[in-house]
């Protein structure tokens, strides 16, 4: 996955996913697209939000993506996260 992130112009965190088709079908892109904004949901924006760090976060999706299992998106996106903000605790 790519993560992006940028200054939110609102004071709290915000996230946001983009899904590109890969030759995929409706159903394969609305579930991986909910598994990530469950992600988003239970564990990114909390620990944003613990941190006090306001950003606008953008989850864009790989081809692999559609692949992994949902522990393994729970994995690589807090990683991600954790690592991309570590040091603002």
């Amino acid at each position: 996955m790519d993560v992006f992130d940028s200054a939110s112009p609102v004071a709290h965190p915000r996230v946001g996913v983009v899904v590109p088709k890969h030759r995929r079908n409706s159903v394969e892109r609305n579930r991986l697209k909910r598994r990530l904004r469950e992600v988003l949901r239970v564990e990114v924006l909390p620990r944003l939000v613990d941190r006090n760090i306001n950003v606008d976060v953008l989850v864009r999706a790989r081809r692999e993506a559609y692949g992994a299992t949902f522990e393994q998106l729970h994995d690589e996106l807090t990683e991600l996260i954790d690592r991309r903000w570590s040091h603002a605790h």
